[in-house]
């Protein structure tokens, strides 16, 4: 399935690398899917002379001839989304509606930046010297290295992508080694698209040959990444050498505030299916919620309820509602949120175990756990899987002061009728982004990202594209 693509280098494609090869696995059977080419430092550095000359290009062009490209690669992915959304599901496991849906929105990303690249708007200054004159003036910021996690292997990189070349910038993509496929249908769509050589390039392989050199070289001006907080943390030591821009979206535990005044069912009709989207290998996932006192025991119940009736299996099945975790490390680390939670006293009220399945596949069990102290696994660290714990709160300042104890700051999510309290949590939350009411967090035309250890910088909306640009000034004398 990976017969016509490989790495994706000065505008072509190539077969082979001297890394070898890498074996890309089902986590929904445990098969293997194919194999595709592992880049080596040489490739690295021919990743980067190409993006040099790449950007040289691609910096001149007007940014009108930028957008119609953009167009041109969003039209492209449109038509070829079943194709794209079969390969997400054959690498992450995820069902086939949700696969869709995400390819969905990185077509968004193209369409949206595709607008802003002709939107990079300059802005003159009144200047002390007579007849003189402030012009502020916004570049490309030069070679960017984006890096992207397996969870979203589609629009993590849009996001990326699309401003990137919007701006002006040339590209270098390294996706995660588990699901390189997304990505290069992703590429050939740019291809298709006639993308001047060089200007967006791919790279597949181990850290050392291709996250290394990149992130040493001082050709790379920007590093984009979405992964975990320490491989962010690591990432900025690395690029301190070259002082190299960063923008990155990394760990989240996002808490979830039922407050007492919250129409039940409806919250629980869209938590649930919020919460185990992906296995709950999301990382704006709702994990830790925070129910009043009075819903507490009855939102449990049905919380449960809907859990235990998810339908387990393969995402190529359209009947299946959960698919498996990524690999059996991710399962064991769940199931180690779970034995944590048992150790400590916690009620497990569905799931915790791993399913009696006819696959081989990575899966474990919706699961929901009450009962636990906050120093719990399953609520003080992100658990990225299906697990949710649910505990009481008796008033408002109590479940601020709990859901703000925690070191990540990326989404948080409340559900009130109450306007003034609406604007409250708003202000009260220390996070990136708050849901009201909603999980829709995760749009093009809005910009996401979070605070403290989640990260830093935005990725969509019109603020999604200054990242990549340079500001520059010009004081112009009479």
């Amino acid at each position: 399935m990976y017969d016509d693509y490989g790495l994706f280098i000065d505008g072509a494609w190539r077969d082979q690398a001297q890394g070898g090869m890498l074996e890309v696995v089902d986590p929904g059977t445990g098969a293997v899917l194919g194999e595709v080419p592992a880049g080596a430092p040489a490739e690295a550095e021919e990743a980067l002379a190409a993006a040099a000359r790449g950007l040289v290009l691609w910096r001149a062009t007007p940014a009108w001839n930028r957008a119609d490209i953009l167009h041109r690669i969003a039209d492209i992915m449109r038509q070829r989304s079943e194709e794209a959304a079969r390969m997400i599901t054959l690498e992450t496991g995820k069902p086939l509606a949700q696969s869709r849906r995400e390819w969905g929105l990185s077509v968004d990303q193209f369409r949206w930046f595709a607008e802003e690249a002709r939107r990079i708007y300059g802005r003159l200054v009144e200047s002390r010297a007579p007849g003189g004159r402030i012009e502020v003036m916004h570049e490309p910021v030069g070679i960017v290295a984006a890096f992207t996690a397996w969870n979203f292997p589609a629009v993590l990189i849009a996001r990326k992508l699309a401003p990137a070349l919007a701006a002006g910038c040339a590209v270098i993509v390294r996706p995660s080694n588990e699901v390189p496929g997304t990505a290069m249908v992703m590429f050939d769509c740019l291809r298709q698209a006639e993308l001047p050589r060089g200007v967006a390039n791919l790279l597949v392989g181990p850290v050392g040959a291709t996250y290394t050199p990149l992130v040493a070289s001082p050709a790379v001006r920007k590093v984009t990444l979405t992964g975990s907080t320490a491989i962010g943390r690591q990432m900025l030591r690395d690029s301190a050498d070259t002082v190299k821009r960063a923008s990155m979206e990394l760990g989240g535990n996002a808490p979830m505030l039922v407050f007492e005044d919250a129409e039940l069912e409806t919250v629980l009709d869209l938590a649930v299916p919020a919460k185990f989207a992906n296995a709950g290998q999301v990382c704006v996932a709702p994990d830790r919620f925070f129910v009043h006192e009075s819903l507490h025991e009855r939102f449990v119940r049905g919380f449960a309820a809907r859990a235990s009736a998810l339908r387990l299996g393969h995402g190529l099945d359209e009947a299946s509602q959960m698919g498996p975790l990524i690999t059996a490390k991710r399962r064991e680390a769940i199931e180690a949120v779970v034995a944590d939670a048992r150790a400590r006293g916690g009620r497990i009220e569905t799931g915790g175990q791993v399913p009696q399945m006819e696959s081989n596949g990575y899966f474990f069990a919706p699961t929901v756990i009450s009962g636990l102290p906050d120093e719990a696994t399953a609520l003080a660290e992100e658990n990225f899987g299906p697990v949710a714990a649910i505990t009481p709160f008796a008033d408002a300042q109590e479940a601020y002061q709990r859901a703000n104890d925690s070191p990540f700051g990326l989404a948080a999510y409340v559900f009130t009728h109450s306007a003034r309290r609406m604007r409250e949590a708003v202000a009260q939350l220390e996070c990136g982004m708050v849901g009201v009411n909603s999980f829709a967090l995760a749009a093009a035309e809005a910009p996401f990202g979070g605070i403290k250890e989640s990260g830093m910088g935005h990725e969509g909306g019109a603020e999604g594209i200054s990242d990549f640009l340079n500001i520059k000034l010009a004081h112009v004398a009479a």
